[in-house]
């Protein structure tokens, strides 16, 4: 059964999707829609809600009853709740500055023009490919580890291993890595391959967002990208690799990075 987490402010549109959502074969059970018409109402349910049982998807609208930034308010709480949960954007904004800040700045999974032609089979396909990508994302999480290509990050002792190395603090080869900078792989890795900025992570950590600034987040990313070098044997070999935009790499002008696993380590 696929857990629907739907916020949209007209009557038309709900009229016009709700049979879609409701029938949609995403998998062998019927599926599960919560609609809310207002965002405030979204997020007052997300506070209700238990943090172990997250939708399978939200489907958010961008600008309600005239507000620009209300789909967005209800992604922040989701993100914050239930930091993996996919959020596709089913929006009129399509090519505007809504749909770029959906995708650089909130981490939106997707973007879907509402006005496109046969909307409502785009829709399944999207949420089908979304709900698959992490049934494959859950077993390869699965158990006390987290994979991607040659990066294995132990849940259990926090310790991470670059192609069976373990990475310890490029300062003092003697030193594990600093918790801060492997919390923050976790949460490139996590949200692979969407950019997070200094912002977002600092939400994702329940850090104090302004002390955590751009400057201390660039620290941390220095950081990795030196201990990560320092395992492929401390001749820039990695540093080269991010220039190259694989790795831990700079995404757009918000100050973000986003982690994309090397082709030669998938």
């Amino acid at each position: 059964m696929a857990s629907i987490f739907w916020v949209e402010d007209q009557l038309h549109w709900i009229n016009k999707f709700t049979s879609v959502l409701e029938q949609g074969e995403f998998d062998d059970s019927p599926n599960r829609l919560a609609v809310f018409n207002f965002a405030e109402a979204a997020r007052q349910q997300i506070a209700l809600s238990n943090k172990d049982a997250p939708p399978d998807v939200a489907l958010l609208d961008a600008r309600m009853n005239g507000n620009d930034q209300a789909g967005f308010s209800v992604s922040a709480a989701l993100r914050k709740k239930w930091p993996a949960v996919p959020i596709i954007y089913l929006s009129e904004h399509s090519g505007t500055d809504i749909e770029r800040d959906a995708l650089e700045q909130f981490s939106a999974t997707d973007f879907i023009a509402k006005h496109q032609h046969n909307v409502e089979q785009v829709l399944c396909w999207r949420i089908k490919a979304v709900l698959r990508q992490n049934s494959l994302d859950a077993k390869t999480n699965s158990g006390d580890n987290i994979k991607s290509g040659d990066l294995t990050i132990d849940l259990n002792t926090w310790d991470v291993y670059w192609k069976s190395v373990r990475l310890m603090n490029p300062s003092n080869s003697k030193r594990p890595l600093a918790p801060m900078p492997r919390k923050i792989l976790k949460e490139l890795v996590e949200c692979s391959p969407r950019p997070l900025t200094a912002g977002q992570i600092a939400e994702r950590l329940d850090a104090d967002a302004e002390k955590f600034s751009y400057a201390s987040y660039r620290q941390h990313i220095k950081t990795l990208r030196r201990s990560f070098d320092v395992a492929e044997g401390g001749e820039d070999r990695f540093i080269e690799l991010c220039n190259r935009g694989e790795g831990i790499v700079t995404f757009g002008d918000e100050g973000a990075y986003c982690w994309k696993p090397p082709e030669k380590a998938k």
